[in-house]
């Protein structure tokens, strides 16, 4: 499989970014330096902060890609037709701990310096980190921490700053 991809100005976007994250979610894919990993994600988003175009994601530090998160100054967002839904669910439900998700989906790897994505995408925000915080229990301001956080194993957010935008060009 030998799939283009053009880069565009991130100015040039016109998705719905509570629509691809929400309902048809996205892989969150990080590089340690010796291999990658990815998992699914349905949380997180795409904004301005500090005068810059970032995304925030977020992942539990019980997460596989949690270390490969913490080992690079690089992610990748990406996202994906509908056809690969149940990969993405697998990405999700499955840990690159035990099993080998990128092989076992059959996702076609590409590294652009540190960060990783996969041909199969359609658009993918390669974001460097530029800051990262574990969320405080203290500082909710709602209820609802209690059914998100019953095992107090709270996410750390990354904010990236979107480095390049990437979309396929068939």
């Amino acid at each position: 499989m030998t799939n283009k991809f053009e880069e565009i100005s991130v100015d040039s976007l016109n998705e719905n970014f509570f629509k691809l994250i929400g309902e048809k979610w996205m892989l969150i894919t990080a590089n340690d330096g010796e291999s990658i990993n990815t998992m699914t994600a349905s949380w997180g988003g795409v904004g301005v902060l500090w005068n810059k175009n970032v995304t925030f994601c977020f992942i539990r530090p019980s997460r596989h890609t949690f270390k490969f998160m913490e080992g690079s100054d690089f992610y990748t967002l990406s996202f994906y037709d509908d056809k690969y839904k149940s990969k993405l669910s697998f990405c999700g439900t499955n840990s690159g701990k035990n099993v080998d998700k990128i092989k076992k989906i059959g996702f076609h790897p590409i590294l652009d310096g540190c960060a990783p994505y996969f041909e199969e995408s359609n658009l993918v925000l390669i974001c460097r980190k530029i800051y990262a915080q574990y969320l405080a229990p203290e500082l909710f301001l709602d209820d609802f921490i209690e059914q998100n956080y019953p095992l107090k194993d709270y996410h750390k957010m990354y904010i990236g700053e979107i480095e390049k935008v990437l979309v396929k060009n068939e």
